[in-house]
């Protein structure tokens, strides 16, 4: 029987496309981030997914923008950081790389181009070797973002070219139009090309967050959820804050005892020094 960790719960809290006038409780300046990602703590995530706004909304990967949020993060809480190099579709390499060179404890690192709805979210071969050489310059540990099921072979040719070390940990976001589709034989398909000893967890898009979520608690995964994702608790009800939505994992994840790993037992698990 394969081994059945702690559940680590990942809060993707803000997302480069999510607008208050879609979800008027996203939280966008450093203090309110920073707000969001202790009540996550609180409700039982032990990783907070990281894009940060200007104070208008706009996404950015501002290092400075960054570097504010995050020491304002770390004031309130113990809970991981894991920067996003995604950004916003259209960002360039340099700009979507300014966070890393903070020495975050994580950072994403998508594993190839992908149609994003109406866009291309561009991932070269050699842009993967840039990021992942980045990451080990910085000491960062990646997640690999994984959209479709050639990713899987992408981030392995990575690690076997030495770009990468073990342990390795993979985030499957499954249902972003254009990507694969978030579906139980599609989650069980990607869990079967990983290498013993990885870790994974699944980030449901919409409507499909919740099916996921509780799925991932069911196989040994773990999870993402978050108003990146998904901005409603329910069919036509939206979520009142990113802990809201945390909680209902953590609901569903004692119901299946399934206990909840704290931050320092995520590190543990996924290799992270704590800084």
């Amino acid at each position: 029987m394969a081994r059945v960790d702690k559940l680590i719960i990942t809060a993707a809290m803000v997302g480069a496309e999510v607008t208050r006038e879609t979800q008027p409780n996203l939280p966008i300046t450093p203090d309110e981030i920073a707000a969001a990602a202790l009540a996550c703590r609180e409700a039982g995530a032990s990783i907070c997914h990281l894009h940060v706004r200007f104070d208008d909304g706009t996404p950015t990967q501002d290092r400075e923008r960054f570097r504010e949020t995050i020491a304002a993060i770390e004031a309130k809480s113990d809970i991981i950081v894991q920067v996003s190099t995604g950004g916003a579709v259209g960002m360039q390499p340099e700009e979507r790389l300014q966070p890393v060179t903070l020495s975050p404890e994580m950072a994403t690192l998508t594993c190839g181009t992908v149609n994003f709805g109406d866009e291309v979210f561009w991932n070269s071969p050699d842009l993967l070797k840039q990021f992942a050489t980045e990451l080990k310059r910085y000491g960062v540990r990646p997640e690999f973002e994984i959209f479709d099921a050639g990713m899987v072979a992408n981030a392995l040719n990575l690690v076997r070219q030495g770009f990468v070390e073990p342990p390795l940990h993979f985030d499957f976001v499954l249902g972003v139009p254009g990507a694969l589709p978030a579906s139980a034989k599609n989650l069980l398909y990607l869990t079967e090309l990983l290498p013993e000893g990885a870790t994974w967890s699944v980030a449901g898009v919409g409507r499909q967050q919740l099916p996921m979520a509780a799925l991932a608690v069911t196989l040994g995964g773990h999870v993402r959820v978050g108003f990146e994702d998904n901005i409603y608790y329910r069919k036509g009800e939206l979520a009142t804050s990113n802990a809201q939505l945390v909680a209902r994992v953590a609901r569903i994840a004692a119901e299946l005892d399934r206990p909840l790993a704290t931050p320092d037992e995520a590190r543990a698990l996924l290799g992270i020094q704590k800084r």
